[in-house]
């Protein structure tokens, strides 16, 4: 049997970064931290980005109709492609991510520190001159430019080798739209944190929700998804079929996420319980819980939520009132809503019976998650 797709990423992503290792060390030798931290970043995960993409391309027919061409006996001749592309969605990933925590000032990132903490701790180790932290930011933030730009490579060599160009062009317009989507969707996000008092209470949900869309949940399901249908020459009736199931399906994600970010176990999660409560993320979860509370433990709640410096007793506290709320139980039949939909659209879409079901079981993977 080959080797599961999750492998032949990962096994890509080692391929690339042995393949960058000359350049940069011939650059200088300090700068084998870039390539350790990117490597770190690429380990493990949950490569939610890379099995969508692949079964965009395997809903299509694009695996000349087999169950699964990573078992069958003969290799499509686009699967390399497919896996290069998956893996470059992963470099996105991770260069967003890098970019995520400096702005949310977050300090781990699945249980280790974040990239721009440890750029910090080398500052100090070494004993360099200047301010540790911004040491630390600026490193990052040349990480993250660094692997977003690595990302684009990754993707040009599996289009490259593409047997269509007008898939590979399909894809790349595909990628072009959800890098510029989730950017912006990142904006809205620190805007919403910083100008949310200045809107009237009725558009706090409306726009929570906005962020949902376009900071995740096009970024994670649905572009994928299409990015994959289009590297398989599927056509614009294939291609609105995935994007109906992905973007509820990227909704529900994103709101499960919500729920980890507040109530999730750290050692499961690999962050600190209510890290978002510090981060004052203004998500529907908060939204919802606003339009529940009594005046006073509203005002509490909007006081507290932002501050890095909350106790672990005034995270309680904040926990308490957005269970009691209702708020929490009003989320799950809004992700249990968008599952439906999701569900409802794979019924009588154009797509793979294959991937069809292996879409239904990821549905349950992304949104029933613990961390």
């Amino acid at each position: 049997m080959s080797p599961r797709l999750v492998d032949l990423v990962q096994a890509r992503l080692d391929e690339f970064f042995t393949e960058r290792t000359p350049l940069v060390t011939s650059i200088a030798p300090e700068l084998e931290t870039f390539l350790e931290y990117s490597a770190d970043l690429l380990r493990g995960g949950k490569r939610f980005r890379a099995l969508f993409c692949y079964w965009g391309w395997q809903a299509v027919g694009a695996g000349r109709g087999a169950f699964d061409p990573l078992v069958a006996d003969e290799t499509p001749v686009d699967l390399p492609s497919v896996v290069t592309a998956a893996a470059a969605l992963e470099l996105f990933h991770a260069a967003a991510l890098v970019h995520d925590d400096i702005m949310d000032n977050s300090d781990t990132r699945r249980g280790a520190p974040a990239a721009h903490k440890r750029f910090e701790q080398l500052h100090r180790s070494g004993r360099y001159l200047g301010d540790a932290e911004h040491y630390g930011e600026s490193a990052a933030l040349l990480l993250g430019d660094l692997i977003l730009g690595w990302s684009d490579e990754m993707l040009d060599e599996g289009l490259n080798t593409l047997a269509s160009r007008e898939s590979a062009s399909a894809a790349r317009l595909e990628f072009n739209r959800m890098r510029t989507q989730v950017t912006l969707g990142q904006y809205l996000d620190i805007l919403e944190e910083k100008s949310w008092q200045i809107h009237p209470e009725t558009e706090l949900l409306p726009r929570a929700h906005r962020v949902i869309v376009y900071k995740s949940a096009k970024y994670s399901v649905e572009a994928p998804l299409a990015i994959g249908a289009r590297l398989g020459g599927g056509s614009a009736t294939q291609v609105d079929a995935l994007r109906t199931f992905g973007l509820p399906l990227g909704v529900a994600y994103q709101l499960r996420d919500d729920l980890l970010g507040v109530f999730g176990d750290p050692a499961v999660t690999g962050k600190p319980a209510g890290d978002d409560l510090r981060e004052g993320k203004r998500t529907v979860l908060i939204a919802l819980a606003r339009t529940k509370l009594p005046t006073n433990v509203r005002n509490l709640l909007d006081e507290l939520l932002g501050d890095p410096d909350l106790t672990q007793q005034q995270i309680q506290l904040l926990q308490n009132a957005i269970q009691e709320s209702g708020a929490i139980d009003h989320v799950e039949r809004i992700i249990d809503h968008n599952v439906a939909l999701a569900r409802a659209a794979l019924v009588d879409a154009p797509l793979t019976s294959g991937a069809r079901d292996q879409l239904l079981q990821l549905t349950e993977t992304v949104t029933q998650r613990r961390a």
